[in-house]
């Protein structure tokens, strides 16, 4: 017995010292509770424990932006930027066949091209940098096309949107700090046109300053810099401040083709009835308030009478804005022949109150360029150029190619033309140093024929055969123009091409293209009217941008910069 006892209480012995030690299985659980009761739990005792850590919630799951999808997003991009490298190669191709003169060889090349970037899923992350390659590929191939279309039909020239229908009519907080800094700046201007600091014009620069408007200026002292010489030198023969400069930057920024949805066009933003009054003429082929120079000085006498009727800058730039006949209505309503009290009182247009703060905040900003770190921007160089009278109607390609010049250069330095061909007796502005061998070499040329026919400049490569392919003629009508044999051609020779008139056809990739575009076109508007219903989009809205015939309609009711300008 007393070795049983003894066996006994070693086991006994033996667990307790387990259990002691956390050497017991877990599922061995039920085997100490038969060997120890539960301890007591003590009553009365407080357990001192550090605070538990605070743990931020997760409250919006776009904050949590977890590494597999930026792993997706990795992906995606150089999936895309690996078709966009294939696609490329193919274009490449087609551009090789196309130089060689195998049409249809490069057509296979660029349709190639051109599917492969369709085809792709429609996924953001590769549609966002596939789209913009296939704009590429559409644009450069259309180029190419103009080449060997002969006569072909380059679509009318583009407008676009002035500035000033971008910038918010609205006031800004100002900063009393910023206010000091701009009365010290403009008390070291000098400046032909008074300049008035005041809340309003100060909420404009802080506009200015911002990322927003601070591209808005940027973008026209580049621009600028083409016409600022000819700006200032009619500014200087009209007798008005060098000031008033910064009009052309707010209307239009420096853009001649632009088109405001009022229907004002050109650089300085006349109207028809306007630009009539100061000798702006339009006709089928050309618009005269597109051309810099006459613009410039219509608008500069335009400026000079409406200061001599009201005797002060500031309402001559409100007139000009909204047409002198709304300031007139305004000094008589109020007896004020002051701007700032007639805005205070809100009897000028909206856009007219703010029209004169933005002057005045772009000339102020400009003046001191570099207390807003505008003293880096380089100004494009400006436009130098021959003129040469044109004796017959002429085709803008045959112009390019004998100036061997792209047509956009030709057309930026011809604005006004509304057509691809420069009419008779039209003073044609050319890069400048080849208006006298342009204008010899086309008058070898039949005057009859400058509406169609082409120039080409041979190439080392170049045979008589690859020329015919390229424009669309056969070899023969080329060696009969020119005199010349194949075997006679040297680089370096310039050949008259015989081309004819043809409608410019879509090329295979263009109407697939347009084709994909246009479907999207038809279902996104479905989708935008379910959900936001037929009021969604205004009334009357236009686009910003319109034809030239939108531009020489009535103008609209209701718009009174249109109707009074």
């Amino acid at each position: 017995m007393s070795c049983l006892k003894r066996a006994t209480s070693c086991l006994g012995f033996l667990a307790l010292l387990e259990v002691l030690t956390g050497c017991v299985p877990q599922h061995s659980q039920p085997l100490q509770h038969s060997f120890l009761p539960p301890t007591p739990r003590p009553s009365g005792l407080a357990l001192r424990t550090s605070e538990p850590p605070v743990v931020k919630p997760v409250l919006d799951l776009e904050d949590a932006k977890p590494a597999f999808v930026a792993i997706q997003a990795s992906s995606e991009t150089r999936r895309a930027e690996a078709l966009a490298r294939e696609a490329d190669w193919h274009f490449q191709a087609g551009r090789r066949y196309y130089l060689e003169g195998d049409e249809k060889a490069a057509r296979r090349e660029f349709d190639r091209a051109t599917d492969l970037l369709l085809a792709a899923p429609d996924t953001p992350g590769l549609r966002a940098i596939l789209d913009k390659k296939l704009d590429e590929l559409v644009e450069e191939i259309h180029r190419l096309d103009l080449a060997g279309l002969g006569s072909a039909d380059l679509g009318e020239p583009a407008f676009e949107k002035p500035p000033l229908e971008d910038i918010p009519q609205l006031t800004f907080p100002v900063d009393p700090k910023l206010k000091h800094r701009v009365l010290e700046e403009v008390r070291a201007t000098v400046s032909q046109l008074p300049l008035q600091v005041n809340d309003d014009v100060l909420s404009y620069i802080k506009y200015f300053s911002s990322e927003r408007g601070r591209k808005i200026v940027i973008h026209g002292l580049q621009r600028a810099g083409r016409y600022r010489p000819l700006i200032q030198r009619v500014f200087d023969e009209e007798g008005i401040p060098q000031e008033l400069i910064f009009l052309a930057q707010a209307e239009s920024g420096f853009l001649p083709r632009a088109v405001s949805r009022a229907r004002a066009t050109g650089m300085w933003q006349f109207v028809l009835f306007r630009g009539r009054e100061y000798g702006l003429v339009q006709s089928p082929y050309s618009d005269d308030r597109l051309d810099p120079e006459k613009s410039t000085r219509a608008a500069a006498r335009h400026l000079r009478d409406l200061y001599q009727h009201f005797g002060d800058w500031y309402l001559a730039m409100a007139a000009y804005n909204c047409g002198p006949g709304t300031v007139d209505r305004a000094v008589e309503r109020t007896g004020y022949a002051d701007f700032w009290e007639l805005r205070r009182r809100s009897v000028l247009p909206k856009e007219t109150s703010n029209y004169v703060p933005i002057i005045l905040a772009m000339t102020i900003i400009t003046k001191n360029a570099r207390a807003y770190g505008l003293e880096s921007v380089v100004a494009d160089p400006a436009l130098t150029y021959d003129t040469l009278e044109i004796s017959a109607p002429t085709n803008l390609l045959l112009l390019a190619d004998l100036a061997e010049c792209p047509v956009s250069q030709l057309r930026d330095l011809n604005p006004a033309l509304l057509k691809n061909a420069a009419p008779a007796g039209w003073p044609l502005r050319v890069p400048k140093g080849s208006g006298a061998q342009l204008l010899s070499v086309l008058e070898t040329v039949p005057a009859e024929k400058r509406c169609c026919w082409r120039a080409h400049r041979v190439g080392e490569s170049d045979s008589l055969a690859a020329i015919a392919r390229r424009y669309r003629v056969t070899p023969g009508s080329i060696v009969a123009v020119n005199r010349a044999t194949g075997a006679s051609l040297r680089s370096g020779d310039l050949l008259v091409i015989p081309a004819v008139v043809r409608e410019q056809p879509q090329t295979v990739s263009a109407r697939r293209v347009a084709h994909r575009r246009a479907v999207h076109r038809r279902t996104a508007p479905r989708k935008v009217a379910s959900a936001a219903g037929p009021q969604a989009q205004p009334a009357g809205r236009k686009p910003a941008a319109v034809a030239y015939r939108a531009a020489n309609l009535p103008p609209a009711s209701g718009k009174r910069r249109a109707l009074q300008r």
